[in-house]
């Protein structure tokens, strides 16, 4: 039986979101949640992962903060990704959200509180994304003057994204636990 307020995760742990240092996740939890999770709540026109965004954004900060980027969502694989303008409006969530970055981030090896150049590599992302996924030519004021990443969008399925997604933490030195 899972207790209140956890869910039972795909290797048969627990992940409470009050307690998250409690969580008994495993590395392949977090990629098989990141590649089951739709980007943008599943409004575009394929599946477009978190994982493989994660990915993306691992190559395009510095060397020193690769493991960070390819981890910077890795909380979603438990709490799901909630669009952004939801998300201002629960402010309950954005507190799970802080409670499970600050014990999810640093167990996989990546730096937390998430550092400026994470948060940038993130936002070019979403530059590239709102054309090549959402394919919307929209004017979104948050994007103003951000230039797009430079990544090719591939829309792998979950099966190759969680692949890829832990080929690359593998790479990057992450370790398993």
């Amino acid at each position: 039986m899972v207790a209140p307020g956890a869910i039972e995760l795909a290797s048969g742990g627990t992940f409470p979101f009050q307690a998250p240092w409690m969580s008994e996740f495993t590395v392949e939890d977090v990629a098989k949640g990141l590649s089951q999770i739709c980007r943008f709540t599943g409004q575009c026109e394929r599946f477009y992962s978190v994982a493989e965004h994660s990915v993306h954004c691992s190559y395009i900060v510095p060397k020193h903060l690769e493991l960070t980027a390819l981890c910077h969502d890795a909380a979603e694989a438990f709490l799901g990704d909630v669009s952004q303008p939801l998300k201002a409006l629960l402010p309950d969530y954005k507190a799970l959200e802080s409670l499970a970055e600050a014990y999810v981030l640093p167990k996989l090896g990546a730096r937390y509180p998430l550092p400026a150049d994470i948060k940038r590599a993130d936002v070019e992302m979403l530059a590239l994304e709102k054309m090549h996924v959402l394919r919307s030519l929209r004017i979104w004021p948050s994007l103003a003057g951000v230039s797009q990443a430079a990544a090719r969008i591939e829309h792998w399925d979950p099966e190759t994204a969680a692949k890829k997604w832990l080929e690359r933490y593998a790479e990057l030195g992450g370790e398993n636990f």
